[in-house]
């Protein structure tokens, strides 16, 4: 059974400003460009490093950003997932992200998911030591709510087939069309959830993570949510991502950090231990 203590003594960070020549190049730096099939999403969808890359900020001159897409035709579906290594429990969490109101390409409609998030592999129905962590952002809707509805949700255990969860959530409703902040603090017994500073979400004790997580950026597509007609791509850019293992920053202390490391031209650091589990890119 893997370790429940930290993933690493206080002062451990984990940053990366997505400044690569292109997608490929993050795999040194322990990121995984998923390219197996499988949960979650449209049923024969397909996942590929060709859904991922990283392009030019039109509003920072030299900034870089990665952007993950997901398409479809109504017949095949093209999902994108980022994974970097599984070694992430207690700390904060925090990334900038834009998220899209309406697709790149095409029509609009289509229910699709845009995440920021923290997750162990699933292993079994009602796994004990299951953990998972999500920001998902729904423009179109799904799983019964409204359009345009943020998702912050922290999870005990799940059986996926049939679908049973023993998760809390909460719902932030409205438009996130453009960049935002997310922050996460892991702290026991808490799991809280900050969206530009301001916290939006507090989840309790029973649904502590208790083992290593990866962290993970994904777009993808509900399976019965296919609505719109022709060829349709919808994009998620991320100009950061950030985490400190074993120390609760606030949003503020966040911002400041990210100006630090800026400042200092280090464009990637990884001073986190590793685990030695399995990543849950590839499912």
């Amino acid at each position: 059974m893997p370790s429940t203590a930290d993933a690493g003594p206080a002062g451990t960070i984990l940053w990366d400003d997505f400044s690569y020549a292109s997608a490929s190049d993050m795999t040194a730096n322990g990121w995984i460009l998923r390219s197996k099939a499988g949960w979650p999403g449209v049923k024969g969808a397909t996942f590929g490093s060709d859904t991922i890359g990283v392009v030019d900020d039109p509003m920072r001159l030299g900034n870089r950003l990665l952007q993950i897409s997901a398409s479809t035709d109504g017949t095949t579906t093209r999902q994108s997932q980022v994974c970097q290594q599984r070694k992430f429990l207690a700390g904060t969490y925090a990334a900038r992200v834009y998220f899209n109101d309406a697709p790149t390409i095409g029509p609009d409609g289509d229910q699709v998911v845009e995440t920021f998030y923290l997750i162990s592999p699933y292993v079994k129905p009602f796994d004990p030591d299951y953990s998972e962590v999500d920001n998902e952002y729904l423009p179109n809707g799904g799983w019964g709510g409204p359009d345009q509805a943020l998702y912050s949700t922290t999870w005990h255990t799940v059986r996926i087939e049939p679908w049973a969860a023993d998760n809390v959530s909460q719902m932030t409703r409205g438009s996130l069309q453009g960049w935002h902040t997310l922050v996460v603090q892991i702290e026991r017994p808490e799991t809280r959830y900050f969206l530009d500073g301001t916290q939006i979400a507090t989840h309790g004790e029973h649904f502590y993570p208790r083992v290593p997580m990866a962290i993970d950026f994904n777009l993808w597509m509900i399976d019965g949510g296919l609505a719109a007609t022709g060829r349709r791509m919808y994009d998620e850019q991320i100009d950061w991502v950030f985490h400190e293992a074993g120390t609760v920053l606030s949003p503020a202390q966040v911002d400041a950090a990210i100006q630090r490391l800026r400042a200092s031209g280090r464009t990637f650091v990884d001073t986190v231990r590793p685990s030695g589990l399995d990543s849950p890119c590839d499912l």
